[in-house]
This record gives structure tokens, C-alpha cells and sequence, in this order.
């Protein structure tokens, strides 16, 4: 599983756990309907109690992320909500930051920054 915690990180473990399954997701790398490690299964492997697993699997079946089937495992939604926008977002605001940064630090304009934005993104093809 390509789950990893840092318990040194001063990030409580189920937050990192929920955190890179929801970029798992968002990343295309985990899709409906794949199935995850059991909860037992996953301590085991991260060396963490079963309880915070089970904490992280909880959150995120709240939230639509995840379906647990009595008996039958864990598996990533069928219909999973917008959370994959908000993800999406917060992963690229730090190098929305950044470009916002380096511009203000040459004396750039807003508008010059946007529009180097745009039209970075027309070269991609990107839709609005």
C-alpha cells in the first residue's frame, strides 16, 4: 500500500492516513471501486493501532469517500462527491502561491500574472 505516517510529523496519524487516500484518489492512483487494505491489515503494515485506522476509514466514509461492506471489505465509492474538487484545490494552491509570489517579487502586475496563468493554460488546451 503506498499509505506511509510520520509520527513525528505533529500531524495526528488518521489525519495523514485521510489525507493521502483522498490525494490517492484525486490523483486518478486509487478509482471506484478499489478495494482497500482491511483495517487490521493496514496497522499491521503501518505499525500503528487498528483504532486509528479504523478512525481515518470512518471520517472517510462520512464524507462519501469510501463504502465499507459488512464482511465483504473496503472500497473506494461508486459516486464519489465534489471532496475531489476541494482536494484538487488545495494541492495546487501552494504553486498558485508560489506564482503569486515570484511575480509580486518582480514587480509584476496582477493582471500581467493572470494573464501569464491564462495563457499558460490556453497552451495546454485547458477548458474554462
Amino acid at each position: 500500500m503506498f499509505v506511509h505516517v510520520n509520527s513525528s510529523s505533529g500531524l495526528p496519524l488518521y489525519l495523514q492516513i485521510e489525507s493521502q487516500l483522498k490525494h490517492a484518489v484525486a490523483a486518478g492512483a486509487l478509482k471506484q471501486g478499489d478495494s482497500l487494505p482491511s483495517v487490521r491489515k493496514l496497522a499491521s503494515e503501518l505499525r500503528i493501532n487498528p483504532n486509528t485506522v479504523a478512525r481515518a476509514y470512518q471520517n472517510l466514509e462520512r464524507d462519501g469517500l469510501i463504502r465499507t461492506v459488512p464482511g465483504g471489505g473496503t472500497y473506494v465509492a461508486d459516486n464519489v462527491p465534489g471532496l475531489l474538487k476541494t482536494e484538487k484545490l488545495k494541492r495546487l494552491r501552494p504553486f498558485a502561491m508560489q506564482v503569486a509570489v515570484e511575480g509580486t517579487q518582480l514587480r509584476l502586475t496582477r493582471d500581467d500574472i493572470v494573464e501569464l496563468v491564462q495563457d499558460s493554460l490556453d497552451e495546454l488546451g485547458a477548458k474554462s
